[in-house]
């Protein structure tokens, strides 16, 4: 999520309030450079580390422009990745929004979904894929969808919070239950400080329930565009931060119990940096080339991350957090626990 969001300030109800629940694929790239400052690899068993201790993430390039919320997934032993196209991503010819999955090898599309809906994720379970997405930007009703094949898809409400606004969310198997953590924009007297990140539950992947309010990250400043995952009795969750300077980089935190958060003292994840620019997909064409080459960058962000291959598939956003996005992959060479674990080395 980059682009300007609607302010409107109505408020949640006393009782919810009292609560809180086709592109080508990108090509291999020879030119790929190590995040950040061209660090080399340091011989860990735990996984690449740059000389400065963080888990060492090669940034391999652009695959297109206008696309920013992305989740990649593995999907009956296949990589795809997951898209929410917006009306003016410059395929898009269909006049409204929609979701759409991408096979990451051929590069062939699935056919669109969910129509109108926005910011969506999607999550793995078993033989069944599902979407989660909100029905407006600053939306009070986040919808699911779930499939078996990627063609039939069926469709419910997860959670309705009238007078609130969600944007980005993100799904894990937690301990003994699903966790969604959702962006909020509103009511202000909720939020806090614009923008911030609730909480909420399920049994089933699709009837969901906003958690308690203290079940939070963080009120006292801009915390947005959230992934979680759960591993060994911890929950991880990357995230959005705003920087001095007008930038934004996307930060880790872990906690045991969802209210209680600590930051990696490796923070951030990730800086914008040349590399961003680097071309990976030879499908763009000379016109997205130049716009790539001349577009501002102020920002990483809309991280999310999938494990193939013993790899780490990372996806993220760049661009100007004004309207002019880019969609970029990176990788880890290693599994996605040790690249989380790699945040929070053990101190010695």
């Amino acid at each position: 999520m980059n682009t300007p969001r609607s302010r409107s300030s109505r408020l949640c109800s006393m009782a919810l309030c009292a609560l809180f629940a086709l592109v080508a694929p990108a090509a291999g790239c020879v030119h790929g450079r190590a995040e950040m400052n061209d660090e080399k690899p340091v011989p860990s068993t735990d996984g690449p580390r740059t000389t400065d201790g963080r888990p060492l993430i090669m940034k391999l390039g652009t695959i297109d422009c206008d696309m920013v919320e992305t989740t990649p997934i593995v999907f009956n032993g296949r990589l795809y990745r997951f898209e929410y196209v917006r009306k003016n991503h410059w395929s898009n010819k269909t006049g409204d929004s929609y979701f759409r999955f991408i096979d990451v090898e051929t590069g062939a599309a699935t056919p669109d979904f969910a129509k109108g809906y926005h910011l969506g994720s999607a999550h793995v379970e078993g033989d069944t894929v599902y979407v989660y997405g909100v029905d407006i930007w600053d939306g009070s009703r986040m919808q699911v969808f779930w499939s078996k094949n990627m063609r039939e898809w069926k469709d419910k409400t997860a959670l309705e919070m009238p007078g609130c606004g969600m944007f980005n969310n993100s799904v894990c198997l937690g301990r003994g239950r699903y966790i969604m953590a959702i962006e909020f924009g509103r009511p202000p007297e909720m939020v806090g400080e614009r923008f911030t990140i609730f909480f909420a539950e399920s049994t089933d992947l699709i009837n969901w329930k906003i958690m308690p309010e203290n079940y939070v990250y963080s009120r006292d400043r801009y915390t947005a565009c959230p992934v979680i995952r759960y591993l060994d009795g911890w929950y991880y969750m990357i995230y959005l931060e705003a920087r001095p300077g007008g930038t934004y980089e996307p930060y880790i935190v872990h906690s045991r119990n969802l209210a209680q958060w600590e930051p990696s003292s490796l923070n951030p994840v990730m800086r914008f940096s040349p590399e961003d620019k680097l071309l990976a997909n030879p499908a763009l064409t000379p016109e997205q080339r130049e716009h790539i080459t001349k577009a501002v960058n102020i920002n990483n962000c809309d991280v999310d991350v999938c494990e193939f291959k013993g790899r780490t598939v990372i996806c993220y956003c760049w661009g100007n957090q004004q309207g002019t996005e880019f969609l970029a992959e990176a990788e880890y060479a290693g599994s996605v626990a040790n690249f989380l674990k790699g945040w929070f080395p053990v101190e010695k």
